[in-house]
């Protein structure tokens, strides 16, 4: 580690990190991951303090941050929605779902609205062809979501920075589209 001086809470998000996960690699998603849900995006500081507390390299910290689509390196808007745009989500009107948000928000997907009220982005596939057409706003994920009814994902109450977080098991995925 240099001599930098890095946020308190990174620092002791990394500590906590590697307790948890010893081989440094391992501990940089869940360091990332704090980082993303305070700030919704990861700022290049961020970046460097990975590199610097968890000991690899910048470059290997870019690596995986480019790989990731979850992981945002510019400003996101305090509601981000992921159109499902996998085969069943397609054929199921995932396409012009899409349009009818880049239509009503003005946007184009990837961008974030002026006001930056949401950022509208594709995701390949979101694993839930049983909802398709498929959609996640601030990573709960939502569905079917009929091309009409565009303006539902526009109502859901969004929730605080540190709630951000992907359900992690199948229960907790159907949990999240009841709510």
């Amino acid at each position: 580690m240099s001599d930098r001086k890095w946020p308190v809470e990174w620092q002791e998000w990394a500590k906590a990190s590697r307790a948890t996960f010893p081989n440094a690699q391992s501990s940089l998603m869940p360091f990332l991951h704090r980082v993303r849900s305070q700030r919704g995006w990861l700022p290049p500081e961020a970046l460097d303090a990975a590199a610097d507390l968890l000991g690899m390299t910048r470059q290997h910290v870019d690596s995986v941050v480019s790989f990731y689509t979850l992981f945002r390196c510019e400003p996101t808007g305090r509601r981000t929605i992921h159109v499902c745009l996998g085969l069943s989500c397609m054929m199921a009107g995932a396409d012009t779902l899409m349009e009818n948000l880049e239509h009503h928000l003005g946007i184009a997907e990837g961008q974030t609205t002026r006001d930056g009220a949401v950022t509208l982005l594709e995701a390949e596939c979101l694993a839930a062809c049983d909802l398709a057409p498929a959609a996640q706003v601030n990573l709960v994920y939502r569905g079917p979501v009929a091309p009409e009814a565009f303006r539902e994902l526009l109502e859901v109450p969004v929730p605080e920075p540190d709630e951000w977080a992907p359900p992690t098991t199948p229960e907790a995925r159907k949990a999240t589209n009841r709510g």
